[in-house]
């Protein structure tokens, strides 16, 4: 049974997911952080795995929406990827605070590790029309301009703003999409 009543039923249409780090602790500061996210995507879209039309990373949540042959498997893989990666850095630059901050925020349940990044679930939505699918890229593109940290969407440097801008991207998505 699943844990969320979000889930991934009909996988030819797009979802608008959102992945969250435990406490809300701010990982994406660190710049090599919110590149493990970025090489994860553009490995995915290179194996035909996942099909990205939009996303915003924050310091501490990411939003995205996505299609796949099977989304809930590639969000989890991707999850687990991104998890192990970025705790390998924290290892490596011996950021042992952040690391114990990880360990803290573990469920009970995760007994088979030391740290939990992410949190448990993406929540995915599916889009089932085009003025869902704007109303959520809107959301997304917005998000760092409601928190005040840009003047417009697409000066936030992660962001596929960007992109629907005409501008360079850490990662490329399909801006052609309408349904």
């Amino acid at each position: 049974m699943s844990r969320s009543r979000y889930r991934v039923f009909e996988n030819e249409f797009p979802y608008f997911f959102t992945c969250t780090v435990v406490g809300w602790l701010p990982a994406f500061t660190r710049i090599d952080c919110a590149q493990i996210l970025f090489d994860s995507w553009r490995f995915l879209q290179a194996q035909h795995r996942l099909t990205l039309y939009g996303y915003v990373v924050l310091e501490n949540h990411i939003h995205g929406i996505a299609t796949s042959p099977d989304l809930a498997k590639e969000l989890g893989n991707f999850k687990s990827f991104t998890a192990r990666r970025i705790v390998d850095l924290l290892r490596e630059r011996n950021e042992t605070g952040f690391l114990a901050q990880l360990a803290r925020e573990k469920a009970d349940h995760k007994w088979d590790r030391d740290y939990q990044f992410w949190q448990e679930g993406s929540h995915p939505q599916q889009i089932v029309d085009a003025a869902m699918m704007e109303q959520k890229l809107d959301y997304m593109h917005n998000n760092p301009l409601a928190r005040g940290y840009v003047e417009k969407a697409e000066h936030w440097r992660y962001s596929s703003a960007r992109n629907y801008a005409g501008l360079s991207s850490p990662v490329e998505v399909v801006t052609d999409w309408r349904m």
